[in-house]
């Protein structure tokens, strides 16, 4: 097989993430913001390129200085950004997150006329989609149109080129008009991809068709640190094509369901919790990484678990993604793998 120029080609939202700099202030006190560079495709492209992947970023930006804010620190991180047009009319997206630890993290969009949805299959043309080893893509940019057929077309297209391609759940109900049209749409996209990436919480809204879960009998998952629904939702997600998921545990680490019902664990590394926005991100990064590299599925694990970790305890998302050295580092001082 032929060498790929890119390791990576992460695809969809973008922001500027202004994070509260009064740490534990409640919302309504706070005095000042610190300003991020965010979105959960753009933290993954952050987290991949420091743990040394070439990494190139298809989003959408307005012509306006958020948008050249995010370009000036992509470029800083060796992240090509040739692939991410400028949408006249449109803005770059924005974030405004409120930090009080360990529990409340409230979270603002401003999303309206954003540019990141107005990606187009013209746009998903012009990324070097068979020119990558991975492709990750997100709910999110599944949302909405353009954006959706965009979406679907990368993982259509760069699955047949051979990428491995990921999907990153992010399930931000406020982005949909109706969370079964969630579950719809993603479940139709879930034949093109190779890794789904996720919480409890998204995997189940991945298989919500109304008001209940869809219900698998004869279930080859056995894990009894998941409930009934989850279960099903799992089944769901696999029997409609993905080749594996991998469901984030937060506080009680990771694991992956296969196909053949295998499922593997990884314990996680503990820390003391700052802010947990942006560590799911961290840990796709590093999972993707880790995959790229080669490394079977519980190092992975840890190595994603690390990344998550790492980033918890810092007041930002991809400013503050750690380096493949430092999440080595990390891991050997927490024990190894």
């Amino acid at each position: 097989m032929a060498e790929k120029t890119y390791d990576f080609i992460s695809m969809g939202r973008s922001s500027i993430d202004l994070y509260s700099a009064d740490v534990g202030a409640p919302f309504v006190d706070i005095s000042r913001f610190d300003a991020f560079v965010g979105g959960c495709p753009t933290n993954v492209a952050v987290a991949a390129a420091r743990q040394g992947l070439r990494t190139a970023l298809v989003t959408g930006l307005g012509p306006d200085p958020v948008g050249d804010f995010l370009v000036k620190f992509l470029h800083q991180e060796g992240i090509n950004m040739k692939f991410s047009p400028r949408k006249p009319g449109k803005r770059t997206s924005a974030v405004v997150l409120g930090i009080e630890p360990p529990d409340r993290f409230p979270l603002v969009y401003y999303r309206d006329g954003c540019a990141d949805i107005e990606l187009t299959i013209d746009d998903a043309q012009t990324a070097p989609l068979a020119d990558t080893r991975a492709l990750l893509i997100s709910g999110t940019g599944l949302s909405r149109e353009p954006s959706r057929s965009a979406t679907m077309f990368a993982a259509e297209q760069a699955r047949r080129q051979g990428a491995t391609v990921y999907l990153d759940v992010d399930f931000r109900a406020d982005q949909w008009h109706d969370p079964r049209a969630f579950g719809v749409v993603v479940r139709s996209v879930l034949p093109w991809i190779d890794v789904v990436i996720g919480s409890e919480e998204e995997i189940k809204a991945s298989a919500l068709t109304d008001a209940s879960q869809v219900v698998i009998e004869h279930s080859q998952i056995s894990d009894p640190k998941i409930d009934g629904d989850l279960r099903a939702a799992i089944e769901t997600v696999l029997a409609a094509g993905s080749g594996s998921l991998v469901l984030k545990r937060g506080q009680e680490g990771a694991a992956v369901y296969l196909q053949d019902g295998e499922v593997i664990e990884a314990a996680p590394f503990a820390v003391e919790v700052l802010n947990i926005l942006g560590a799911g991100d961290a840990f796709a990064g590093g999972l993707i990484a880790a995959r790229s590299r080669g490394m079977d599925w519980h190092p992975s694990l840890r190595t994603a678990n690390a990344n998550g970790a790492i980033v918890v305890t810092k007041p930002g998302c991809a400013n503050f993604m750690p380096t493949e050295e430092e999440t080595v580092a990390f891991i050997v001082s927490q024990g190894g793998y």
